[in-house]
């Protein structure tokens, strides 16, 4: 009786470890994963500067691969990371130094960096991000899950970073996607 044990326990309790070796193989949780992202200005975005009643100003900028706008009458302008309103301060802060009486500023991003999708989708690839995108949208965009999917998370590396974070879905909360994030749908098990 007790080798009928050992031969059904033995291979049971290998099972259960390599299960729970599969979940803890997982990237860690996402810190802060439902924020709506404040989106930062990066190298390659394309930029639409408006100042009123300068023609000569009023212009599209591209943020170079070092992260600046080259701007008439200042030079090369640190645009990086910065938001939109922030970009549009500085330059309102810089003109009025002996450049511009007044001035008013806006700033609007044309093109966004892409974002990717690879893994249990449709079709994975390279795809224009929009404003406020989520994660099902996103993968709504690559053609949805295949039968294949895991529905329940998905792994995200946000662009910049050295590693992907897990974000479940089934919470019911939304999970923001950033331009230039590569979202990964992995395979369920069962």
């Amino acid at each position: 009786m007790q080798s009928w044990l050992k031969a059904v326990a033995l291979p049971g309790l290998v099972g259960v470890a390599l299960l729970s070796g599969c979940a803890s193989g997982l990237p860690p949780a996402a810190p802060n994963p439902y924020a709506v992202p404040t989106y930062a200005i990066a190298p390659a975005d394309q930029l639409r500067i408006t100042v009123f009643g300068e023609e000569a100003l009023t212009k599209d900028y591209v943020v170079t691969s070092a992260g600046d706008i080259s701007f008439p009458l200042l030079g090369d302008i640190p645009a990086s990371g910065m938001s939109a309103s922030e970009l549009s301060q500085l330059l309102t802060e810089q003109l009025s130094n002996g450049y511009l009486n007044d001035p008013r500023i806006n700033v609007e991003v044309l093109n966004y960096r892409p974002f990717y999708v690879l893994g249990e989708v449709g079709s994975s690839g390279e795809f224009t991000y929009k404003p406020e995108l989520t994660a099902m949208q996103a993968i709504a965009v690559a053609g949805g899950f295949t039968y294949r999917a895991d529905r329940s998370r998905v792994f995200i590396r946000r662009a910049g970073d050295d590693r992907e974070y897990t974000y479940d879905l089934d919470t019911g909360r939304v999970v923001y996607i950033q331009p230039g994030d590569t979202i990964r749908v992995g395979e369920r098990y069962f």
